[in-house]
């Protein structure tokens, strides 16, 4: 990707992102589906139909643009990025306390990333294991290349990789890390009300926060024509009273708010093309 020239390149996402929008096989009607939650329309409303087209064309570019990072440039991530309170990552690492911001699959988080770095503000994330395992470390590989430290989400073979630890050990240190989190249909999950139904969420972030005394942002993403746009929404305070289960629920909450409401502004730039709500799921 990074031999193709840029233009040739959108050509090409963008006819992929239109022939599946085009095919409406199960992915789109998937992403339709989710898009008509956030609307609030009926899913056989045309809108949705126009929506999820630029959807699909939202999902191509993240693709695209991210296989294209290593020689998109410094200068044109930094000029072309739009941060609305960027600071407050600065501010809380430069005061030496740790930051946790979780974000929704939105716009292009590898670049928000990349933005992050080129402000000299690396960070820890975690990624889920993929299969075959080779895929796996090519991405991680890829993500470190841009200064990202990657811990992988789960132990090979299955099992706890124990992230929370190290992630827990970073914050102390007034790092900064990264958690998109707004899916985990785990039963270690919390869950929360989101757009007018039941979901369950990532604990991860509420949890690192109420550990280590981190603070925690939500921060949502989006594309501005040809560039991005970055919004770092206000901490979510940890509750002073309750269990520390009942106060990583609350925190959640408050978090999958923030997200309905960035979503709700960006609706073609959210990339959930999988079951999210809880009556989606099937029996199993």
């Amino acid at each position: 990707m990074p031999r193709i020239p840029e233009p040739v390149a959108v050509w090409a996402f963008r006819r992929i992102a239109d022939l599946l929008w085009w095919r409406h096989g199960k992915l789109v009607r998937r992403l339709e589906s989710n898009l008509a939650r956030v609307t609030g329309k009926d899913v056989t409303d045309p809108s949705i139909r126009d929506l999820s087209r630029a959807g699909m064309r939202s999902y191509f570019r993240y693709w695209m643009e991210a296989l294209r990072l290593p020689v998109i440039g410094k200068e044109r991530i930094l000029t072309g990025t739009h941060d609305i309170d960027g600071d407050r990552i600065f501010s809380t690492v430069d005061s030496g306390r740790g930051i946790v911001l979780a974000l929704p699959h939105m716009g292009n988080w590898d670049l928000a990333g990349a933005w992050m770095i080129h402000r000299g503000y690396p960070f820890t994330t975690v990624m889920e294991r993929l299969k075959p395992e080779s895929l796996y470390d090519r991405f991680v590989a890829f993500r470190q290349s841009l200064g990202m430290e990657v811990l992988p989400l789960t132990a090979k073979g299955g099992g706890t990789a124990h992230a929370f630890g190290t992630l827990a050990q970073r914050l102390r240190a007034g790092h900064p890390i990264c958690l998109p989190a707004e899916r985990d249909l785990t039963e270690s999950g919390i869950e929360v009300d989101f757009f007018d139904g039941r979901t369950r969420m990532v604990a991860g972030p509420a949890m690192l926060a109420i550990q280590t005394g981190a603070a925690l942002h939500p921060a949502t993403l989006w594309f501005e024509g040809d560039g991005w746009g970055v919004r770092i929404h206000e901490e979510i305070p940890v509750p002073a009273e309750g269990t520390r289960k009942e106060k990583a629920a609350v925190m959640t909450q408050s978090m999958a708010r923030v997200f309905q409401e960035g979503i709700a502004e960006h609706p073609e730039d959210w990339h959930m093309l999988q079951r999210l709500w809880l009556d989606d799921l099937e029996p199993r």
